[in-house]
């Protein structure tokens, strides 16, 4: 089999090692799509310090099950199936109060451990999940991605009756307006770029706000009759932002600001500046127990799937996927890596 190793910051080679073979309790996966991500992006660079090399990236991952081990039962061969992205202890107190996204001892696949840039890998049972065969396996890559949406969404407490502000209308800031859209609630969303905001539009934004030409707390009272929004999500995440979505006029007394990043410069706010209206900021980091509602979701047809994903490229020309993170382009929002 094949397998794509980043070998050291900017390098990386296709190498031929043998199939795995499955433990007792785990499932061989013939990978048939796989998502591309920032942090991909971020891992090639030598920018993530939880990466040490060589390391097979990769943690959406979706693909049939080839092998199971002889004490499987949750899936069985032929099964279409998605691989969650956390390896966890189960024992810790994260992982015994359904916080296991931030276990003690959280491995991520392609990242931390080795990922689903390959033709086959093993993965525990209790870590794969079935899914509708229905699902085509360029949507099945998004799974994983769409279940960060729906984490987030749950930790932030979103309800019908919130007006929502969305800081990044990327991927991940796309994927929080869908599914605050499935959950009811108003949504803004806010970008520099014009396609951007259209693309939002299309994808059920109430409304846009472009904060290259408009000031944001001065249309986002227009919107909201001076209320602001009642929570904010922040998936912009460039230094300075989380400063942005505390100042006055943007989120309501009361309110709940969630940001998705991992900038770690210091921001200038102030004690007062949560206190004086009673915020809550609200850390969210992967997801837990997102995939199998997610999937059935997507099964259902509740997202909007066409567009999400922009690029498509063959694993047998993985080539490409580097050369997209060395010469960015803008038109490029999330590729999927489709096995042969």
């Amino acid at each position: 089999m094949k397998s794509c190793v980043i070998t050291s910051p900017f390098h990386y080679e296709i190498r031929e090692i043998p199939i795995p073979e499955p433990g007792d309790n785990e499932v061989l996966i013939q990978m048939k799509s796989a998502g591309v991500c920032g942090s991909d992006l971020h891992i090639y660079r030598g920018e993530n310090p939880c990466s040490t090399y060589p390391l097979v990236p990769g943690h959406e991952n979706a693909g049939i099950v080839a092998k199971t081990g002889k004490n499987v039962t949750n899936v069985k061969v032929g099964d279409h199936v998605v691989v969650d992205l956390i390896i966890t202890c189960g024992e810790c107190y994260q992982c015994t109060h359904g916080r296991e996204e931030v276990c003690e001892h959280v491995l991520v696949r392609g990242s931390g451990t080795d990922g689903g840039w390959r033709e086959y890998f093993t993965a525990p049972e209790d870590d794969v999940y079935k899914i509708e065969d229905s699902i085509p396996w360029k949507d099945a890559a998004l799974i994983e991605p769409i279940a960060i949406g729906a984490h987030c969404t749950k930790r932030g407490r979103i309800q019908p009756d919130d007006t929502v502000f969305i800081l990044g209308t990327g991927t991940i800031g796309t994927i929080i307006l869908q599914a605050c859209k499935v959950i009811g609630a108003k949504v803004i969303c806010c970008d520099i770029d014009d396609d951007s905001l259209i693309r939002a539009k299309s994808f059920g934004a109430d409304e846009t706000i472009n904060s290259k030409t408009e000031d944001i707390a001065e249309r986002i009272s227009q919107i909201t009759g001076g209320h602001g929004c009642t929570a904010a999500f922040d998936s912009a995440c460039f230094p300075g932002s989380l400063t942005l979505l505390l100042q006055p006029g943007i989120v309501c007394n009361a309110g709940r600001v969630i940001p998705m990043g991992f900038s770690d410069k210091p921001e200038s706010f102030s004690q007062a500046d949560i206190n004086k209206r009673e915020l809550d900021i609200i850390g969210s980091r992967m997801s837990a127990y997102q995939f199998q509602p997610v999937a059935k979701n997507m099964a259902e047809g509740k997202y909007q799937l066409e567009g999400l994903a922009t690029t498509f490229v063959k694993f047998s020309e993985i080539d490409q996927v580097f050369k997209n993170m060395e010469n960015p382009d803008p038109a490029v929002k999330k590729t999927v890596i489709l096995f042969d």
